[in-house]
């Protein structure tokens, strides 16, 4: 694969990658930029320098990626060859998930046992979408007269996805398979906090058969590499998260769709959340703990879809949350060196952003905060790690906030959830709804009839029922309202990564239009079940699934 740019990486070790990434033939004899510096956020130490690609180097990657799909070597290959290769590089994964993980560890601070998980999973898109290669079928359009009108559905070209720094794999295979199985030559800008994992990622695809320049992996900052990639009219697809850009917003998204949409090209935009999570009365009242505590906590709380307003019924408020604030003490007495196993949560990613989460918590003029908010510094008490040198903030619960507040309304981004108490289903519905995102939300009742009956009436791409943040390839993963456009995963993710024969822009694209799909996840375990499997801050020496 080729990779624009220069990595070293002294505090790895030996089974780092450590040559020099090669680059394209089009490449200036002079093509880096200003030197990137990757820290460890858990300690502050530098981890890798980078020199990414200046303007020049990332507009000969994109003609050099143009040319190779214009030369058919991967655009009209079989749909038999690709699959081969995609099954290929899944196995390859599989056999680096130990080093991969250790490596988005270091690079993100998250700790050591989701990374595992996490990236253990990963090779499902590939097979997924490989065997969508193998099954998936055109169609023949009822037409009139003496007229066969089929019709196939071929790569879109040159496509650019601009990945975030929370899950640096994960979001990356997740728009990388269908791209690929479609047959388009793909441009991937990682965040450049955490670029590492992808670049090595490339080394595997480049091994498993993928053919040199179909793949490009770009690390450099959003407003100079991103916005070059968003912009380019060669490029056919743009798929951008919203953390891919530190600072970024829904306007931030809105800019760049404006910018893709000015080439007529196709527009994928993941642009953040503020999921609430409604607690009913009558909800498995362990299992409902357990289950927002994983939706709140898991991963520091940077995901899109975390548990950020949590809405509990006015007769189990009380038990529920003296057992959440337990809970939550216990995940904070439980937070060490992120490559600790039995680590519980880990740093958030930069100084910067611990900044921003501390602000926002401290000038929230409403509410009360019943534990954390501020920054936790001394020894652990798991493993007498250093907690003051990296960027670890205390899981905070905060009650009552005035929803009109920043709190309440803007996407927090770390581990802070807000608390309300309701008491009608209606009321419960209409708080949740109370926000200009609508990315996922979770429901946990015993009640089977309110169960669909609330999930119908909630605003969220996402929904799950007695569960949260469940991720399969087959299921579509999108938002609604402020929360973007487009849909990761299942048919829909490949469909969108192709043209209608027939069609003659890239607004013709999917087949939908006029719709968007809801896909809502029913946990159908039993509560003991659930207790035993889901506990995710529980008894962590047993296996669980996360995503």
């Amino acid at each position: 694969m080729t990779r624009l740019s220069r990595l070293n990486t002294p505090l790895l070790g030996p089974w780092f990658h450590l040559a020099r990434y090669k680059t394209t033939a089009a490449q200036l004899s002079e093509p880096f930029s200003e030197r990137l510096f990757v820290r460890n956020p858990a300690t502050g130490e530098i981890i890798s320098s980078i020199e990414p690609p200046a303007s020049d180097a990332v507009d000969a990657a994109i003609k050099s990626a143009h040319r190779v799909y214009e030369s058919g070597v991967w655009s009209t290959a079989s749909p038999l060859s690709r699959s081969n290769v995609l099954s290929k590089l899944a196995q390859l994964l599989e056999d680096r998930v130990p080093e991969l993980a250790r490596i988005e560890t270091l690079q993100t601070g998250r700790v050591i046992r989701e990374m595992n998980a996490q990236i253990g999973r990963l090779p499902e898109w590939l097979r997924y979408y490989a065997a969508l290669l193998r099954t998936h079928q055109g169609f023949i359009a009822p037409t009139q007269g003496k007229l066969l009108n089929y019709v196939n559905r071929v790569p879109l070209g040159v496509v650019t996805q601009i990945t975030p720094f929370n899950h640096p794999l994960l979001i990356a295979v997740k728009k990388l398979a269908p791209a690929l199985a479609a047959g388009n030559s793909v441009l991937v800008k990682p965040s450049e906090l955490a670029p590492l994992s992808l670049l090595e990622f490339s080394e595997l695809a480049s091994a498993a058969g993928l053919p040199d320049g179909v793949f490009t992996v770009l690390p450099g900052l959003g407003h100079t590499t991103g916005t070059q990639l968003a912009s380019h009219p060669l490029v056919r697809k743009v798929d951008i998260t919203k953390q891919a850009f530190v600072q970024a917003g829904t306007q931030t998204g809105r800019s760049i769709g404006a910018m893709v949409g000015s080439n007529l090209a196709a527009f994928t935009a993941e642009l953040g959340g503020k999921a609430p999570v409604i607690v009913f009365n009558d909800a498995d009242l362990i299992s409902a703990v357990n289950g927002v505590a994983f939706a709140s906590f898991i991963a520091s709380g940077q995901t899109c879809v975390s548990g950020a307003r949590i809405l509990i019924q006015d007769k189990v408020y009380d038990s529920f949350m003296n057992a959440f604030l337990d809970k939550v003490r216990n995940i904070a007495q439980r937070i060490g060196n992120p490559l600790n196993p039995v680590s519980s949560m880990g740093t958030v990613i930069s100084e910067h952003h611990l900044g921003r989460i501390h602000r926002m918590v401290s000038s929230c003029n409403s509410g009360r905060v019943l534990v954390g908010g501020h920054r936790m510094s001394g020894t652990s008490p798991l493993d007498d790690f250093d907690l003051s040198r990296g960027c670890f903030y205390h899981p905070t619960v905060i009650e009552d906030v005035d929803i009109k507040g920043e709190v309440w309304e803007e996407e927090i981004f770390g581990p802070v959830v807000v608390v309300k108490k309701f008491v009608g289903e209606a009321e419960g519905v209409t708080l949740a709804n109370m926000s200009k995102y609508g990315l996922g939300a979770g429901i946990w009742t015993t009640n089977l009839s309110r169960a669909h009956r609330v999930a119908d009436s909630i605003q969220a791409g996402l929904v799950w029922i007695n569960t949260h943040h469940r991720n399969d390839p087959s299921s579509p993963w999108g938002g609604m309202k402020d929360s973007g456009i487009g849909r990761e995963n299942g048919i829909e993710a490949l469909e969108a990564c192709r043209w209608n024969a027939f069609d003659s822009s890239a607004a013709l694209n999917t087949r939908h239009l006029d719709s968007q799909s809801k896909s809502v996840i029913v946990n159908t375990a039993t509560a003991e079940e659930s207790q035993m499997q889901d506990d995710w801050f529980g008894d962590i020496e047993n296996d669980k699934r996360y995503g």
